[in-house]
């Protein structure tokens, strides 16, 4: 079949799907930067020339004759035919109802939960678990079951029989529920003299433009300290909750006036944009206080590096701050609250490099280019915690098989199984029968329901870290620069110039 290969004549472009359109007709989805939904082109094989036939496309699908494309754009649909050069501006209509006996639905429902998870788990024994007879034990609830949440709840703790992680239920047909955006200073409030004062403000460190950091803008100049005299024109006090007069106002242009006294005489007005989620600002702060508190104690020795995940946005932290530090002695990898994602072998292979060459340099300070040229070559200590799971199991495994260092913190969740194609139930709920279960290369299943365990336990206290203090970070810290001390790397100095010239001899002689 590979001999039967050929190259379709495409400029080089991001393309992410194909679609099987008739004959000698295939569709190509292309991912374009900074457009919305995808650019679906028309392929005519033996022309050998693709045409633009949509824009903005958010899935698409052929009819089984393949005369036929669905295409569903910004929640439309549109029913084209294939052998056209354009789709059709024809949109279906879809606002169609159905009745609904819910109690049918709820055992429909709960008998597909248990089916999934005899059927799609990563093992046929179900764990062990006496299969049928659970079905007898849970189905009889389902007769009580009055809202969309009880029958999650009953799904759930039928799935929790076989005592695996992963085995999420969630969604379904809830209720609409009307949700006011409350707008968010990015800013920590305290009562004082009768009013409310920024304690705190988180500037969403300025380089980074995805993060909306209402009072960090230049020029906007509230600090720390100020009263938050009024919001939108009414004067706020410390009886009030603020967040009242903030509802309806994420994304939108409101003035606030702010004084460094705790007067309304002189107060400034300031037009400021409430964020909808303060999760990036906070997390981006605590990420660099984190490493400005490693190179402080370190005195500029180590590197701190955080993956919230092993995701893309993992990956994307690790890149950004494991290869800016290269010049520091060391690191410390803190993956506490990994929530998971794929598996991060990407991340223990480049933190396994080793050094194996140079190439000298002939800049002021002589110093070398290693070779690989990208790492950080001294010691390297990882912390975990009890919240680090799937994926945030397999990076701590994985750094303690590679030795690539000793795990500072507590036991990881112990959750590490591969959730994959489990099918939605009828309303678009959700539970999940995890798919691949992770073993050892001794042949014996690891990780899932056991865990990553540190190989120094430090336990964070509520009153230690109400006191500024981050007890896992700095016994991290303690052992890196213990090991630093053993073993640091210096680059090996350059050799004496070599001599390669050849020449016989007697060679000045020569006429």
């Amino acid at each position: 079949m590979f001999n039967r290969v050929v190259p379709l004549k495409l400029p080089l472009r991001n393309y992410v799907a194909l679609l099987e359109g008739p004959k000698n007709k295939i569709f190509i989805a292309e991912s374009i930067p900074n457009t919305s939904g995808l650019t679906v082109h028309s392929y005519d094989i033996e022309k050998e020339k693709a045409l633009e036939f949509a824009t903005g496309v958010s899935s698409m699908n052929a009819s089984f004759d393949r005369n036929s494309i669905l295409i569903s754009k910004k929640g439309t649909w549109s029913l084209s035919n294939t052998k056209e050069e354009k789709e059709g501006k024809e949109s279906l209509k879809t606002d169609m109802k159905i009745q609904v006996d819910p109690k049918a639905e709820a055992h429909q429902i709960f008998k597909e939960g248990w089916r999934f998870m005899r059927d799609f788990l990563y093992v046929d024994n179900v764990h062990g678990a006496p299969w049928d007879a659970i079905y007898e034990w849970y189905s009889p609830w389902i007769n009580d079951v009055k809202h969309r949440s009880d029958l999650n709840y009953v799904v759930d703790i039928m799935s929790g029989e076989v005592a695996i992680g992963h085995s999420y239920v969630s969604g379904g047909d809830y209720p609409d529920v009307n949700r006011i955006p409350v707008g968010l200073l990015g800013a920590d409030l305290e009562k004082k003299n009768g009013l409310y004062q920024f304690k705190k403000i988180y500037k969403g460190e300025r380089w980074n433009p995805d993060i909306d950091a209402p009072l960090g803008l230049p020029g906007i100049n509230v600090n720390e300290g100020d009263y938050l005299i009024a919001i939108n024109g009414v004067l706020l006090k410390d009886s009030m909750n603020p967040f009242q007069l903030l509802e309806q106002t994420a994304g939108r242009e409101i003035y606030i006036k702010v004084n460094d006294k705790p007067s309304e005489k002189d107060a400034r007005t300031i037009l400021i944009t409430p964020t909808f989620s303060e999760r990036d600002l906070r997390s981006i702060d605590w990420v660099e206080s984190n490493r400005r508190k490693v190179d402080q104690l370190s005195g500029g020795k180590l590197a701190y590096v955080y993956v919230p995940n092993t995701s893309n946005p993992g990956f994307t932290s690790f890149n950004r701050y494991y290869f800016s530090q290269q010049d520091k002695k060391g690191v410390v990898i803190d993956e506490r609250n990994n929530g998971g994602g794929s598996a991060a072998d990407y991340m223990i292979d480049i933190m396994s490099r080793e050094v194996i060459g140079y190439f000298n340099s002939k800049s002021e300070s002589r110093r070398p280019w290693t070779t690989p040229m990208a790492g950080i070559w001294g010691p390297k200590v990882m912390i975990i915690n009890e919240r680090a799971g799937s994926g945030g199991d397999l990076l701590p495994y994985m750094f303690k098989e590679k030795k690539l260092g000793p795990i500072v913190g507590t036991k990881t969740w112990g959750g590490l199984v591969g959730t994959w194609d489990t099918p939605r139930f009828i309303d678009g709920g959700r539970m999940v029968a995890p798919r691949g279960g992770f073993y050892d290369v001794d042949g014996n299943w690891a990780v899932e329901g056991e865990g990553v365990a540190p190989d120094i336990e430090v336990h964070q206290t509520p009153k230690e870290v109400l006191q500024g203090q981050d007890p896992q970070l700095e016994m991290a810290v303690a052992e890196a620069l213990r090991l630093l001390k053993i073993n640091e790397f210096f680059p090996k100095p350059e050799p004496k110039a070599p001599i390669r010239s050849k020449r016989p001899k007697g060679y000045k002689n020569d006429k």
